[in-house]
């Protein structure tokens, strides 16, 4: 080998060595400037940063929301218990509640926040509001997860949560965060959590449309299909309440359904929905101060068409009532 070619190859190692370095030395500045400007309000930098986040999906806002120390109550699903308001729980129980939802969660990503949200707590929680849907049903102990969801921005590990952070979105919150650091009166994204899909639902005619009204008269089955257990979801729900919240006040809520998604009775699926039922009311009932409030249930509300834009999400004017029975239950157990 020539001593030219010992020399280039020489200053070519020399370049890639420097190169990586260069390179791992830019990673880690971007990972420092992201924990330090905190992109999701999760607490962790140690700089007195304002608080709250911009307005931002609620996957993600959950990790503000659920460490704002002026809520004692908190409500846990998804869409199917998103109309349940925090302002109208709060204005019938005393208690402040945030909203925690994510649309298109199941019993894993709840489990999740739930966990966030109590071990941010100083003083015990008031009240806790899980809906308790179909994917609650599940006999998959892993608890499948049907969408994406940053479960490294809720990690008790710090090095998880640092990992998380190496990623182009978080990059992209960056400078949204700057910006709401800096400006004087920033738009912040709401506090409770509370998002009402109502309006979205009308604007694409899911209301008056008749085609979509007559998808909602046409019969599903919606029991889960899960007869005969197990159903891991209730077992891990009660073992993390008994952790963190053992006297802490719960309502478990089935959300409305319209009737046309109820389970003919006698079917294979009513027995799925039946058995579901079951362990969760066998939650209820081994714990103090826990309700199961069933409105997936044959009822004159659950069959009126104008109250529902599909089989499982519901209007405003069920929510009400949705809500004087959560605040009822919550009253009873003082």
């Amino acid at each position: 080998m020539s001593s030219s070619t010992s020399s280039s190859e020489t200053r070519w190692r020399g370049f890639a060595a420097t190169f990586a370095l260069a390179a791992a030395g830019l990673v880690s500045a971007l990972l420092a400037f992201a924990f330090l400007v905190d992109p999701y309000d999760s607490g962790r930098s140690p700089l007195k940063l304002k608080p709250g986040v911009s307005p931002q999906g609620p996957r993600t806002a959950a990790a503000s929301r659920g460490r704002d120390p002026q809520f004692s109550g908190a409500i846990f699903g998804n869409s199917h218990i998103q109309l349940v308001s925090p302002e109208a729980l709060k204005q019938q129980t005393g208690i402040a509640f945030v909203s925690l939802i994510a649309p298109a969660t199941g019993p894993r990503e709840s489990l999740v926040l739930l966990d966030w949200f109590l071990r941010h707590r100083k003083e015990p929680a008031r009240a806790l509001v899980i809906g308790i849907d179909v994917r609650w049903c599940t006999p998959d102990a892993s608890l499948p997860v049907e969408k994406p969801f940053p479960f490294w921005l809720f990690e008790r590990s710090p090095a998880a949560y640092l990992a998380g952070l190496m990623r182009f979105d978080v990059i992209e919150e960056i400078p949204r965060r700057l910006r709401y650091q800096t400006a004087k009166a920033p738009q912040r994204a709401r506090p409770d959590g509370f998002w009402n899909y109502e309006e979205g639902y009308e604007v694409q005619g899911f209301h008056n449309d008749p085609a979509r009204r007559a998808r909602l008269l046409e019969p599903i089955q919606s029991g889960g299909g899960n007869a005969t257990g197990p159903f891991p979801a209730a077992d891990a729900l009660r073992a993390l309440l008994a952790r963190q919240a053992p006297d802490t006040p719960v309502v478990l809520l089935r959300p409305p359904n319209f009737v046309s998604a109820l389970p003919v009775p006698g079917s294979a699926d009513a027995a799925a929905d039946s058995a579901c039922r079951d362990a969760f009311a066998g939650l209820a009932a081994s714990r103090p101060r826990t309700a199961l409030i069933d409105w997936r249930i044959d009822r004159p509300e659950n069959r009126e068409p104008d109250n529902y834009f599909d089989h499982s999400h519901y209007r405003l004017g069920i929510a009400r009532l949705v809500e004087a029975d959560i605040a009822a239950a919550i009253n009873r157990f003082r």
